[in-house]
Parts: structure tokens; sequence; C-alpha cells
């Protein structure tokens, strides 16, 4: 059963993934895409384009969207609780933990640890999604241009992610005239 089966496949990213969102998406695109083939590479980036550009985690969102994509809105839901239920139940064991135990040392550094990992989930994701993006000119304009002025002008990231919108689309309506 389909529903089940995204339900279970999304409770297993949300549940070995630490470090939310950018640390799942290589192992959102390994289920979904390469082992069960529900979506394309392709249709990955876009969702997480899409997922990443509206309010919420990313992850929360891509589930839902590829759940939605594969079994229409009870897909979504299952997807959706599929991967913030054990979340929620991780951070809710782990609260009363580390309440208890936060003083001790052997605690602190398995913090620091996990934090370590995460950015390296966080790099591979990084990684993945830049030999899968467009190797058009137009395309490095953009990223470079989003990259300067998120680095150095500190501009919100709801304006520069519409501008990149608004950009991306005016370049195909474009493209699609010249043609």
């Amino acid at each position: 059963m389909i529903l089940l089966d995204l339900f279970w496949t999304f409770a297993r990213i949300g549940a070995f993934t630490f470090g939310g969102g950018y640390a799942m998406i290589p192992l959102i695109e390994r289920e979904t895409a390469d082992r069960k083939g529900w979506i394309s590479h392709a249709d990955l980036l876009d969702i997480i384009a899409i997922a990443e550009s509206t309010p919420g985690p990313i992850a929360i969102n891509a589930a839902t969207f590829i759940g939605r994509r594969t079994a229409g809105t009870a897909g979504a839901v299952c997807a959706t609780l599929g991967v913030v239920l054990p979340s929620f139940l991780i951070i809710l064991g782990l609260s009363y933990i580390l309440e208890t135990f936060r003083h001790i040392r052997a605690v602190q550094y398995a913090f620091w640890g996990i934090r370590a990992g995460v950015l390296a989930l966080i790099l591979r994701a990084l990684v993945s999604m830049f030999k899968k993006a467009p190797r058009h000119p137009f395309a490095w304009a953009v990223m470079g241009g989003v990259f300067l002025t998120v680095a150095f002008l500190k501009l919100d990231a709801v304006w520069v992610i519409a501008a990149s919108a608004a950009l991306g689309l005016l370049s195909g309506l474009w493209r699609r005239g010249a043609q």
C-alpha cells in the first residue's frame, strides 16, 4: 500500500537524520528518486526549490510535495506525518535526558560531534544539488548574484528568492519568445 510506504519511508528519513531539512536532502533523494522511483532527480530539484521558498521546514515541505505528487492529499498527509513524528518523539525524549545530563562533558562532546556530522550532510546536499543544477550562463549569473547578495548585503532571503524566481520566469519567457 503506497500510503503506508510513504509514511514508513519518511519516518525512517525523519528518525535517522539529524540536522534538519538540508541534512535530509541526500536521504530523501536516495529513497524517493533512486530507490522508489516516485520522482525524478529533476523533479526533486524543483520540489526542493519550492519547499525552500515556502514557509516551514524544507524537509516537511518536501515530504508534503512528494507525498502529494505520489498519492494525492492522503499521500501528502502520510509523508508529512512520517517525517514529523519521529523527530517529535525523539526531541520529546531528548529534552528530558538533556535537561538531566546536560552538565556532563560526554553529552556536550556528543552534541559537538553531531554538529560536525550535520555540517558534512549539508555540504553533501550542496554538492549534489550543484551537480544537478542547470549549466546555463544565466543560471550561473543568478547563483553568483544571489550568493553575493546574501553573503555581503545581508538582504532578506524572501526578497532574494522572489527576485530569483522573477528572473527565472523572465528568462524563460524571453527564451520562449526567442524561439
